[in-house]
């Protein structure tokens, strides 16, 4: 009986390994041709000037380098986690407090571009002026400040409760690792729930407005139609990233059940809101697909 329960657990582990497998390989690809498609997209925006020079296309060339890097740090972090390979503190807290900020730049980043959007269908005549190339770059800036911020007062919190040894040894690079007390606790719960509350009003606040001019016009190929659909997608892709914040519960008190947990809820909730991205602007967008398809006969 002891030799059938020892056969079945190794077959058990062996199937569960496949899987993961699998699931990593599939992720390794999915990644890589994401990668494919970005590049395609910034050939397009740095070889063409009036794109370049547009606000929407500035914002969303962002969100994608900035998806790109997110995505390059945190599967770095994800192996090193599954293969319990120690990383030196200084190493791993630069690491895990950009890849927090490139995540939460993400929702912020969705925010406002579907203000430009709204802009654009419901102030067509001042969107010029408003929406300019500079103030697209502040918008940037004052995006990465405000997500940076938390992290000064996080990071003083963080040394006032540690030993001075702390940063000279090294760790499984895990956020856990550095929550030393409960202020730090709340502080990240806090800035993580205002952050998709408030981006979640504006979308909705937007994707009301777009529509109701969408309706007035009542044509289906209108450009109001277009960004409503957009912002809607924008939306789908804020709930996708809320459902992140559930792979903390669930690998911690279902990981004993269903071993494949963390690289499951890593696939589906971090990598996924990621990759479709390209396909909301880089296939459906006309520019992008014009271009794209001159890329293609050039070639």
């Amino acid at each position: 009986m002891s030799n059938f329960t020892e056969v079945s657990n190794a077959t058990n582990k062996a199937t569960i390994e496949l899987v993961r497998s699998i699931l990593f390989s599939l992720m390794l690809m999915s990644f890589f041709a994401f990668i494919y498609f970005v590049a395609i997209i910034l050939h397009v925006f740095f070889t063409n000037p009036h794109v370049r020079e547009n606000a929407r296309y500035i914002l969303f060339t962002h969100m994608l380098i900035n998806d790109v890097s997110l995505l390059a740090v945190m599967i770095f972090l994800f192996v090193m986690s599954v293969y319990l390979i120690f990383i030196p503190v200084p190493i791993c807290y630069t690491l895990l407090t950009f890849s927090v900020n490139a995540f939460r730049v993400t929702p912020y980043n969705l925010a406002i571009m579907s203000l430009e959007r709204y802009l654009a269908i419901c102030y067509p005549l001042r969107h010029a002026d408003i929406c300019t190339k500079q103030r697209s770059f502040l918008a940037i800036v004052f995006m990465w400040l405000l997500t940076l911020t938390p992290h000064f007062v996080d990071f003083i919190a963080m040394c006032s409760s540690m030993p001075k040894t702390f940063f000279s040894t090294s760790l499984e690079c895990l956020w856990q690792e550095f929550k030393m007390n409960k202020f730090q606790v709340t502080l990240r719960s806090l800035i993580d729930i205002s952050t998709f509350a408030l981006v979640g009003l504006v979308i909705l606040y937007t994707y009301v407005k777009v529509m109701m001019v969408a309706r007035k016009i009542g044509s289906g190929k209108s450009s109001a139609f277009k960004a409503e659909k957009t912002v809607l997608l924008h939306g789908f892709q804020l709930g996708l990233c809320m459902m992140a914040f559930t792979s903390s519960y669930t690998n911690s008190n279902l990981r004993e059940y269903y071993y494949l947990m963390p690289i499951t809820n890593f696939f589906f909730f971090m990598c996924i809101p990621r990759f479709i991205s390209p396909l909301i602007y880089g296939v459906r967008d006309e520019v992008f697909r014009k271009h794209m398809k001159k890329m293609n006969f050039s070639r």
